[in-house]
């Protein structure tokens, strides 16, 4: 497939790309710095900002999906309304380009702890990553109003992290997936990577948020 990702620096979107590259795809990362990119076999890399619709449009228009794992950074001191002006303007452009299937990237914060209850609203959720939930949960609630767009969002769970790629993963919707005992559930970021990448080849969330975990 042709797949345009956005964020493939990042620290969801470099195993992403590692991952779609590996399966044979052909990969258009739309990047601010496109040196940032070492050459690979079956990837272009083209100049754009993710925070203009115009650019992120001409960039991913002719591609079978979009995966955006956008995020200007967790030092961003204005990360909620950086998070959604960028997040918005893809949802834009892809919509512009005619692209039908977007995956977007979210956050463990809206995921369900209890009935009514999400993470991001609880008293222990880490202040200094509670902006940035709150964006991807109000994000989420725009995304859902999308008829247009084949869209998908991935939550991961509270414990995504490095680690080995085992191919290995639960899946579930709106509800935090259960750990060991007491602990919540975990993944790693390269199979994070493979169920995003799944998705892509094999959508069954449509229109759907789902999270996955080892």
């Amino acid at each position: 497939m042709n797949i345009a990702l956005i964020g493939a620096t990042g620290f969801v979107g470099t195993p992403v790309l590692t991952e779609l590259l590996s399966r044979g795809h052909q990969v258009t990362v739309l990047a601010r710095n496109p040196s940032k990119l070492a050459p690979q076999t079956g990837l272009t890399v083209v100049a754009a900002d993710a925070l203009d619709a115009k650019q992120v449009a001409k960039a991913v228009t002719g591609h079978d999906a979009v995966i955006s794992a956008y995020n200007p950074g967790w030092s961003e001191p204005r990360i909620y309304d950086v998070f959604l002006q960028g997040s918005q303007a893809i949802v834009e452009g892809v919509k512009q380009s005619g692209v039908k299937r977007l995956l977007v990237v979210g956050g463990a914060g809206s995921l369900y702890v209890a009935p009514g209850l999400q993470l991001v609203d609880t008293p222990e959720f880490p202040a200094q990553y509670k902006q940035g939930a709150l964006a991807a949960r109000e994000l989420l609630n725009r995304i859902k109003r999308e008829t247009t767009l084949d869209w998908s969002f991935v939550s991961p769970p509270i414990g995504l992290a490095p680690g080995e790629r085992t191919g290995q993963y639960r899946l579930g919707a709106d509800e935090l997936l259960p750990g060991q005992g007491d602990q919540p559930a975990g993944i790693s970021v390269p199979d994070l990577a493979v169920a995003i990448v799944d998705e892509i080849e094999q959508p069954r969330h449509v229109q759907k948020r789902f999270t996955a975990a080892n």
